[in-house]
């Protein structure tokens, strides 16, 4: 898709020639963005959607693909379905607003009964996978993962467990270690935040036991030494913020493997044309240094794919996760 959209935007700075129109319009060449752009994250601010959507201001501008003004705002609840529903109905056919998505609000639509789904926006494109990290204060008793589990089992309750939106990539990760470890996962005493900022805070205060979030959130925590990581999610230890790679949950003794990852959708309504400048543009941003640079210091993994397989790939996801969120007790 990188190529056809690379085809697309040759001889121009910032638009693309598109046949063919689902919106209504024509399909002549269109430049974008003509005005400002605006990136919705929709959540609260210093979670992993508002680190991405401020991620993507930056390295547009940086990396010299826009000319004009790139804005964020925070739209926050209900894992993000709040947000959507916004994209989908006050901001349908408008191309110069987009919204940041990912593995919390596919589980968000699915506990939350949302209305609005994933197939009623554009799919742009999957942008990055991240591990998540279960961290506990420096404080904290538990000096390693399976330290942890022994108490969550012998007092699943007893465990405060703290993450993001119900139903979202946190609470699948600790439903799945629940399981994994001989816990029903509905006995899961989980408290669900609307932002990053807010799990950091209930973690520091002493309101939760442990968190759970993706590695970039905790990093700056994990290397100040407030909090101690003590697991990560993925396939291969990596550095959550110390300097050393990590135990993974299975290297802890506990069969889970997860990756949360983000994406960015455009509104329903918008014209061939439209949809074609916006991943051009998005390919742009992925090949850009700026963005390479990004990815790489925030602790990304590359998880690139647009147009029609992003598509495709949010549709087989939603169903997915449907079943891992049923499977792990979180809903029935």
């Amino acid at each position: 898709m990188r190529k056809t959209a690379a085809t697309l935007v040759a001889g121009l700075m910032l638009g693309v020639a598109a046949c063919g129109d689902t919106g209504g319009g024509s399909g002549d060449a269109v430049d974008y963005p003509t005005r400002t752009l605006q990136i919705m994250a929709p959540a609260g601010a210093g979670g992993g959607w508002d680190i991405t959507a401020r991620t993507i201001q930056k390295a547009l501008k940086d990396g010299n693909l826009v000319t004009g003004s790139v804005e964020v705002s925070n739209v926050t609840g209900a894992a993000g379905t709040v947000g959507l529903a916004q994209l989908a109905t006050k901001h349908k056919g408008d191309a110069h607003q987009l919204m940041i998505t990912g593995l919390v609000m596919v589980g968000g639509v699915v506990t939350n009964k949302s209305a609005v789904d994933l197939t009623q926006t554009t799919p742009i494109a999957t942008l990055t996978a991240e591990d998540e990290v279960i961290v506990v204060p420096a404080s904290s008793p538990y000096q390693t993962l399976k330290d942890l589990v022994e108490a969550f089992k012998a007092n699943p309750a007893g465990i405060k467990w703290g993450g993001g939106s119900a139903g979202g990539t946190d609470q699948i990760l600790v439903g799945m270690l629940a399981k994994a470890a001989g816990i029903d996962p509905k006995q899961m005493n989980y408290i669900a935040y609307s932002g990053g900022g807010e799990t950091k805070a209930g973690l520091l205060s002493g309101d939760l036991t442990a968190a759970v979030s993706g590695v970039g959130e905790f990093k700056d925590l994990v290397a100040g030494g407030q909090v101690r990581a003590l697991a990560v999610s993925g396939a291969q230890g990596i550095d959550a913020g110390n300097g050393t790679p990590a135990t993974t949950i299975k290297q802890a003794g506990y069969d889970v493997e997860l990756q949360n990852w983000r994406g960015i959708v455009a509104p329903p309504g918008i014209k061939d044309g439209e949809r074609a400048a916006i991943i051009a543009l998005i390919d742009r941003l992925h090949e850009s240094d700026a963005w390479k640079q990004a990815v790489t210091q925030q602790g990304w993994t590359d998880f690139y794919r647009s147009g029609d397989e992003a598509k495709a790939f949010y549709d087989s996801e939603s169903a997915r996760i449907r079943d891992v969120l049923v499977a792990a007790g979180v809903v029935a």
